[in-house]
């Protein structure tokens, strides 16, 4: 009888202990997820500017490597196709490498059209200098690029700046 007696006391008790057990570990569990949605809601607050302001800088490199934009800022009179060539060339990698640590805000996909969208222009004008005489006059070489440039239908440029503007309207919402 002591045997049953005894258990009347103890079978209670480890049922209250691991009511308790239960209910303190949950409460603990949901403590860790609201501490760690404000980290991530406070890191969100101060990522989203900086991200924005990369999403900006990329749409202005995209913008100004335009070639109808570059060309007008990088033309000079006087200058040969040659000379073109090799200031346009060099403008784009420069636009291009002053916003290389931008893509640590950007997706790996949208990172993937601007490095296209880059290498897209740089052969667009290695190929038309290459139909061109390096000593005419910088004009023909313009003509060509734009020319050739404006043919196409879904350009590099504007397929990147697309990615962006929907990876910013997915950030914002």
């Amino acid at each position: 009888m002591e045997i049953m007696e005894m258990l009347k006391y103890i079978l209670p008790a480890l049922v209250v202990l691991l009511t308790a057990y239960l209910l303190i570990d949950k409460l603990l569990r949901n403590e860790e997820k609201r501490r760690n949605y404000e980290l991530r809601k406070d890191a969100s607050a101060t990522l989203t500017p900086i991200r924005l302001r990369a999403y900006e800088r990329l749409i202005l490199v995209l913008e100004r490597t335009i070639p109808s934009t570059l060309i007008v800022s990088v033309a000079k009179p006087g200058m040969t196709n040659l000379e073109l060539h090799t200031q346009l060339l060099a403008s784009i990698r420069q636009e291009f490498s002053h916003n290389l640590s931008q893509q640590i805000y950007v997706s790996d996909e949208v990172w993937t059209h601007i490095r296209s969208a880059q290498e897209s222009l740089l052969r667009l004008v290695n190929s038309t200098a290459a139909d061109c005489k390096p000593n005419d006059s910088a004009s023909v070489l313009a003509e060509l690029i734009i020319q050739v440039y404006n043919s196409s239908e879904n350009t590099p440029s504007e397929l990147a700046m697309d990615k962006l503007k929907k990876e910013v309207r997915i950030l914002l919402q």
